[in-house]
């Protein structure tokens, strides 16, 4: 294939995942949600709708509180690192779900950071040679934003499973900064605009799993975050007021920021999996229940510590099948890509071509709603979606990313925890000879292992790509990548990464959700997702075909 790649008109682009989940009892139903769901009652906290931006005031008529103001810069980490002051320990000596042992560790300064030097970006290629030096035109093509793994929890769900939290394997059962979940997210459409108010990008790109428990609360909660609509309220069962007063603990309301440029949804296996790993239909009665399986939180005292219940059920906890999350998403600002085939398959398969250049994505969904925290991809899936779309891709000129939530290294048949066998499901070498059988593929962009990681594919008998796993917001760096493709004019494209943490000046409770992440890595509780530099801030090269 002979393409040329440029910018118009010059040349015409957790628990349930790396941490999974022991399984646990849970009450069963049959029952399926197919569609968000009122309170349960008068004194729930009720989840404002999702509608158009604008708005003055709440649902409830009370003026809406003013969001934070833009922040002036959002350093790269070219410029600046934030790392650990406190050294990893290696005996757990303290747990932070017990809110006395957390605030102990908060005063002995487990959760301070300080200021690293930035990180240059690396150059790397194929095999390993120096890249040529760009030509006269060399140019950008797009720009864009990867925000993976956000995981947004309502930590007071009765399906939480708090109690098989440990380091290793599942150490996302709790993370200490799950309240604190909204502010994080807010924080990371802060810091997004502010990167490009500086030098303007064209999209931002989910990794997947943006909810935690598959729960119509959690979803409606993202939405709000990221288009910048009304008050969200990231709370439920009753309404919980841990610090008396407005916007001083992470349960008042708040009015999100938004972002100032348009995100496309990625389905993860938390979307549509409880804990990312359980069907619906097995925990559907659950999740509208009050009765606790292995430990949720209790915000009604103070901390939030572990309990077992009863707690104040809420419907607003209901489940959502993939079909009824695509329909919020959709209806919710632009619909973020989601289409009418996607929302009859109940999967977010689909394309969009990024404006005035000839890049186009493929979203590719890898969740297996049977059940299991790995991806799946089935050849039925193959032959009426993913197959057709890069076959469309070549017959229009373009060249393409790949956009799942599970890197091919994370692809099974779907007989892990909580999952049902696959029979037709592909490989990881499968995955990544069809990959290889197109020559306009530049790059497979995914989350779901919590670590930053660049991986050269190369398909035997096939096309070279570079495959692209970003670390998770909710866990240790807590960082995206700011992407930058480029043609260089010299026979070669070039894709720079560079990782982007979250700025959190004026934010005083994103910044409390960061102190209490950070004190959840240095206590030993949980893993460091930053991986080599040669996985950060990188510039990857590939000839063109």
């Amino acid at each position: 294939m002979r393409l040329q790649l440029g910018v118009l008109p010059l040349l015409a682009i957790g628990l349930g995942c790396k941490h999974d989940p022991a399984a646990g009892d849970g009450t069963t139903g049959d029952d399926v949600t197919t569609a968000a769901a009122d309170s349960s009652s008068g004194d729930a906290t009720t989840t404002t709708g999702v509608a158009d931006s604008g708005e003055s005031s709440s649902s409830t008529g009370e003026p809406l509180p003013e969001p934070l103001p833009p922040l002036d810069e959002a350093l790269l980490t070219t410029e600046v690192r934030r790392v650990p002051v406190h050294a990893i320990a290696d005996m757990m000596e303290n747990d932070p779900k017990d809110p006395a042992q957390l605030e102990q560790m908060i005063v002995d300064g487990y959760g301070d950071e300080d200021d690293a030097p930035g990180e240059d970006v690396v150059d790397v290629t194929m095999d390993g040679t120096d890249p040529p030096a760009a030509g006269a035109a060399a140019a950008r093509v797009a720009r864009f934003v990867h925000l993976a793994d956000t995981q947004l929890a309502d930590d007071e769900s009765p399906t939480r499973l708090i109690g098989f939290d440990s380091p290793g394997a599942t150490a996302g059962a709790f993370r200490p900064q799950e309240a604190y979940a909204c502010h994080m997210v807010n924080a990371a459409a802060r810091t997004i605009n502010a990167v490009h108010a500086a030098d303007p990008l064209d999209f931002v790109i989910l990794g997947g799993d943006n909810a935690d428990n598959a729960q119509t609360n959690e979803v409606q909660w993202f939405l709000q975050l990221l288009d910048g609509v009304g008050a969200v309220e990231c709370d439920s069962g009753i309404d919980d007021d841990p610090v008396p007063g407005e916007a001083n603990d992470p349960k008042d309301r708040f009015t999100p920021v938004g972002l100032d440029v348009p995100w496309y949804w990625v389905m993860g296996n938390h979307d549509v999996l409880v804990q990312g790993n359980f069907t619906i239909a097995s925990r559907a009665d659950a999740a509208i229940g009050d009765h606790v399986n292995a430990l949720t939180r209790d915000w009604s005292m103070p901390g939030g510590p572990p309990t077992m219940g009863p707690i104040p059920a809420d419907d607003n906890r209901a489940l959502l099948d993939g079909g009824a999350l695509l329909e919020l998403v959709r209806a919710s600002g632009d619909g973020h890509g989601v289409t009418d085939d996607a929302i009859a398959a109940g999967k977010a398969n689909y394309v969009f071509d990024v404006p005035d250049t000839n890049v186009r994505f493929i979203a590719l969904d890898t969740a297996a709603q049977t059940g299991g925290a790995e991806g799946v991809v089935r050849q039925a899936e193959v032959d009426a979606f993913l197959r057709p779309a890069l076959d469309a891709a070549v017959d229009d000129g373009k060249f393409v990313f790949v956009a799942s939530h599970h890197a091919s290294t994370s692809l099974g048949d779907g007989s892990g925890v909580g999952g049902a066998v696959q029979p037709d499901a592909l490989t990881t070498d499968e995955f990544q000879a069809l990959l290889g059988e197109y020559d306009n593929v530049i790059a497979h962009l995914c989350g779901h292992s919590h670590v930053h990681r660049v991986i050269a594919v190369e398909p035997m008998g096939g096309h070279a790509y570079w495959e692209v796993i970003t670390s998770a917001i909710a866990d240790h760096p807590h960082e995206m990548r700011v992407l930058e493709l480029r043609n260089e004019d010299n026979g070669f494209i070039s894709l720079t990464s560079v990782a982007l943490d979250l700025a959190f000046d004026g934010d005083a409770l994103g910044a409390e959700g960061r102190l209490r992440a950070i004190t959840d890595l240095t206590s030993g509780w949980q893993l460091t997702g930053e991986g080599t530099p040669e996985d950060r801030n990188v510039r990857l090269w590939l000839p063109l075909p």
